[in-house]
């Protein structure tokens, strides 16, 4: 008799993972729409792909609604899927998600990696980075979110 296996998926250790092995992956580099009857890459070759790729993540675990493209749709469907508002810090938990202040008309977000680190996509190079957390002392972090998801 053969027996069976007891699998229990780790969704948060794969989450960490999938954020880290994101690095340098042009995935989320463009993102078409019909703009006026016109076909648009909405994410401008990765300009402004920090959304797209954070909520991708997150959408792919089941832990926000919906796919977004702004980071103010992003935020919002995370206060609707219960995420909450934490302290900035450096003990922040790994996996929180960061919310930086607005440079050059455009809001930013990415992911808390611990260590004063942070996981986020480079419009330089199109492509998420793993970088400090506060751009060397560039960009401030405005918001913090984080949900207790580790054994779910």
């Amino acid at each position: 008799m053969k027996k069976k296996l007891k699998v229990k998926p780790l969704n948060w250790e794969t989450y960490l993972t999938v954020i880290k092995n994101a690095c340098g992956s042009k995935m989320w580099q463009n993102n078409y729409a019909l703009v006026n009857g016109k076909k648009k890459d909405i994410v401008n070759n990765g300009d402004t792909q920090c959304a797209f790729f954070v909520s991708s993540i997150l959408r792919i675990f089941g832990w926000i609604n919906e796919l977004h493209v702004t980071v103010e749709g992003t935020e919002r469907d995370l206060k609707e899927s219960n995420w909450k508002q934490i302290k900035v810090s450096p003990k922040m938990p790994k996996g929180s998600i960061l919310i930086w202040e607005e440079k050059n008309g455009h809001s930013h977000i990415g992911f808390y990696f611990g260590n004063k680190k942070a996981v986020s996509t480079a419009s330089s190079k199109g492509y998420p980075i793993i970088h400090d957390w506060l751009y060397s002392g560039k960009r401030q972090i405005l918001r913090a979110y984080f949900k207790n998801l580790k054994n779910k």
